[in-house]
Parts: structure tokens; sequence; C-alpha cells
């Protein structure tokens, strides 16, 4: 009962020997029972060490014993669990991360921590391998003592069968979460149009179908409100369309729509030096979609889905679009060009006309690191959901509270068209500093048919984070995305 993933293999089991024994000790509680027989073997070190520190239980907090030899662990850890009221999916998640920050580089190779149920240690595991997760792809002189050495956790409870099952779901958004973290962190000289484009192609393994478009293939298709923005870049735009098709043959799709600006600079409208490099990740919206399409494939959810990316790199050269510029996309609608730093708009209004004139969506939501506006009004705790649909609100918000990738939705209406009216074209690419999220987000919903139930997520707030951050959350790329995404089409379409 063993999964795989970088670093560690995480199993379920009734008992275990291991390195590292933890336990999960309630707040105010003091040792949990299931560390009772290791107590007694250790002569009672661990009751001495719980009662001899400042150890209550608080959520994060940990006491290590060193254990005599002989028994079947060489330390003993008593882990803080909380109040077992307020021990939701969050709280359980952040046992296994916040162990998982604590011992990894301990220098011990194992370790087993002691779940209440099934459920739980499912969350424990999850929280575990999503903490484990590291980008050292191009470190070349990691010393042994910089790098994890705990390779296997098992995580023991009643119904290890049970476990693994609950387990398996989010094991698979987990991996998909995996993905769009590697994509987004990684450098724009190794991930761009094409190279994206070919990371896509190897989910074909898994059993998507798989499509690449150039840009001759979409120029034949109008798309060139898209192809504008790749104008000015060597890289040529590509457009890639991932399908799974685990429904009845035939049934209408979910569609989920990224923005993948493989790296931005603002093209002429060129943005400040300091912080560009964060530019790397404005294709946060295509990591989530891509991870997400591995996330269904690899969990083989009984509903037909269709992920596409629109994937460009917005340059500034000599033949780069101008402040000036109108553009016909693909939908007839003619645009005006005054910032060539509001792109993502540009890219994603095209890919959303393909995905209605191809297919006919049972829902559309695409994500997208659209506007910094965002995280003037969010932060970089919630997304923010623009949408014509109640009930589409209501599935994504409960998604999102399942699985710890919440969105809070903002306000839409035709009262705010009219900041980008333009004089020379059907609309321009920008509203001005008013409702600049909001204004983006009106924009695309010029190119969503009135039947169709359409969402859009404003991840720019949530796709990197720095500073302080969840133990789920040790990387500069969030991964934001293919849990919230995977949850929600499971619970409301397969």
């Amino acid at each position: 009962m063993q999964t795989e993933f970088q670093h560690m293999k995480i199993t379920f089991a009734e008992a275990a020997k291991a390195d590292i024994a933890a336990f999960v000790a309630d707040e105010g509680a003091g040792l949990p029972a299931a560390a009772a027989a290791l107590d007694t073997a250790s002569g009672g070190l661990i009751t001495e060490a719980v009662s001899a520190g400042r150890f209550d239980g608080k959520p994060g907090q940990h006491v290590t014993v060193v254990l005599p030899k002989g028994l079947d662990a060489r330390r003993a850890v008593v882990a803080g669990g909380g109040k077992p009221k307020k021990r939701d999916a969050r709280a359980q998640e952040a046992i296994g991360a916040n162990f998982i920050k604590a011992f990894a580089m301990s220098g011990f190779k194992t370790a087993s921590i002691t779940a209440v149920s099934a459920e739980e240690a499912a969350r424990i595991a999850v929280g575990a391998k999503l903490a484990s997760y590291r980008f050292d792809t191009y470190f070349t002189k990691l010393k042994p003592d910089q790098k994890p050495s705990l390779s296997g956790l098992t995580v023991v409870c009643d119904d290890p069968k049970a476990a693994k099952a609950a387990f398996a779901p989010l094991d698979a958004a987990t991996d998909g979460t995996y993905l769009a973290r590697d994509l987004v962190n990684m450098p724009p000289n190794d991930l761009h149009p094409e190279s994206f484009a070919e990371k896509i192609k190897e989910l074909s393994a898994l059993g998507l179908d798989v499509e690449v478009l150039g840009e001759k293939a979409m120029a034949k298709l109008g798309m060139h409100a898209l192809l504008g923005v790749g104008q000015g870049s060597v890289r040529e735009s590509q457009m890639g369309i991932m399908k799974w098709n685990g429904g009845k043959p035939g049934e209408d799709p979910v569609i989920l729509v990224g923005k993948g600006v493989c790296f931005d600079t603002g093209g002429i409208s060129l943005k400040p030096g300091p912080g560009m490099e964060d530019m790397r990740g404005d294709m946060g919206g295509a990591a989530a979609v891509t991870g997400t399409m591995r996330a269904i494939a690899q969990a083989k959810l009984k509903v037909n889905v269709v992920g596409l990316v629109g994937l460009v790199e917005n340059m500034p050269d000599g033949n780069a679009q101008r402040p000036g510029d109108i553009v016909k996309s693909a939908s007839g609608q003619t645009i005006e060009i005054q910032n060539t730093d509001a792109e993502g708009r540009l890219v994603l209004c095209d890919v959303l006309w393909y995905a209605q004139e191809h297919y006919k969506p049972k829902a559309i939501v695409d994500l997208a690191t659209l506007t910094g506006a965002i995280v003037i009004s969010l932060g970089h705790h919630h997304a923010g959901l623009f949408t014509n649909s109640d009930d589409l609100a209501d599935e994504l918000t409960r998604a999102g509270l399942a699985e710890g990738e919440r969105v809070w939705r903002l306000p839409m209406g035709p009262e705010y068209d009219s900041l980008i009216k333009s004089k020379f074209a059907d609309m321009r690419n920008i509203g001005g500093r008013a409702a600049g999220s909001i204004t983006a987000a009106q924009f695309l919903k010029r190119f969503v048919k009135d039947e169709v139930r359409w969402a859009h997520i404003d991840i720019a707030g949530t796709a990197w984070v720095e500073g302080e951050k969840a133990p789920t959350d040790p990387s500069w790329a969030s991964g934001y995305g293919p849990r919230l995404l995977t949850r929600w089409i499971a619970d409301n379409y397969e």
C-alpha cells in the first residue's frame, strides 16, 4: 500500500517500525493513548518529556524524545494536534505538513505517525506530501545535509485499506499540484510556449488525448488577439488541447481554460525591472489546468473534460504589438490595444471562443494570473471569482473550502462595461485604475455566449506567494488550482 513521490514513500498500516515514531496529542490532553506502549518500554521518558516541557498539544508543537537502544524506534515525537473539534481537513493536513517541516532534514530515513481514523490518515498523508515538495533541479552543489533524509512515512491507523482508498483521489490532486508547482517554478529559458507544449504531450501516457496548434493553425482560426501578444517573441505561440474522455461517449464536456504567458515583460508597455523575474509565473493558469488534467486522468474520473491552454511569450522586439494597435479576435470582435501589459485577457478571449465553437460545454472555468488589482483586493489567501452563474459560484466556493484553495466572489455588471469602451473599436483592453479585476472579467464575458455557464478565477494573488505561508506550501509556486478544480469536477459532474 505505497505511493511514491519525489523523496518519499507513503504507506498505510496498522503498525510500523520506523526511525521516528510520532503520535498526535489533543490540545490539553497530555500523552495520547497510542504512545502508551512505547512510553512504558522507554521507562516513561515520553511522559516525562511531555510533562516537563511547555508542550500542551497546540498545532505545530513537537516534543522529541531520544529512546533507549533496543526499541522499535530511535526517536519518539509527540505532535500537537490542537482541539479535536477544530481538527478539520486543513488541520489534519497541517499535522502531516508540520511533521515533515520539522523532521525531513533530521538525518533519519523512516518515520511513522499514528492517526485517529482512515480519513484523518489520508489527510495527514496529503499534508506530508504537499510539504515534502522541493524544486532542486537547478542546484549543483547541495551537500548531503541540505537534502531531505526522510524517505519513507507510514501513517498508522486501524483501517489501512480505507485510508488508502480515501487517499487515492486526494493523492491524484496532489500530484497535479506538484506538476503545477514545477511548471510555475521553471525558468523561462527552459519553459517557453514550445517546451510547455512538449510537457503537455507527455500527459498522453496517462490516457489524455493531446493536440497542439501552432501559429499557422491559429491564424486560420482568426485567433489574432492571442497571436498579437506573442508576435514580439522569437518563440512560436501555441495552444494546447488536452481531452479526458472518462464519461459517456458524446457527452458534453466540462471545459478548463488557462492563461499561459510563459514570460511577461509587459511588451512595449514594459514592466519595471525590479520583480520582473516573477513573471516566469504568469503561466500559472495554464499550469493549474495542466495539473488538473493530470489529476483527472490519474484519478480516472468518469466525466469528459477538455483543458485548453494558450501559450505565449510577451516580448518587446521590433515586431511587437504596440499601444494603439487594433486586432480582430476569433469571435470577430475588435479590440484596441491601449496597454500591451494587459495581455492575458487577449490570450484567454480567443481560447474561450475556440472552446465554445468546438465543444458544447456543461461549464467553462478559466484561470489566470490576470490582474495585480486582485492582490490589492484579496491579498494572497483567496482567488477572485467572477461568474455569470450563482450555482457555479456555489459549486466552486464549496470545492475551494473543501480542499483549501479558496475563492471569493466579486461583482460583475453592465455598469462596468463603460470603463472598457473604445473610440475606435468594439472595446479596449484596459479599463483604468478603478475596479481593474472586474473590468478584466467584464472583458472576458464579452467572449462567452449567453447560454454558457462560465466562471473566471483570477489567481494572481495565489499562484505564487513570498514570505510566510501554510506548512503545506513550501515552494515559491503554490500550485494553486488542481485541488480546487478536481474536487469541483468530481463533486458536481462525475
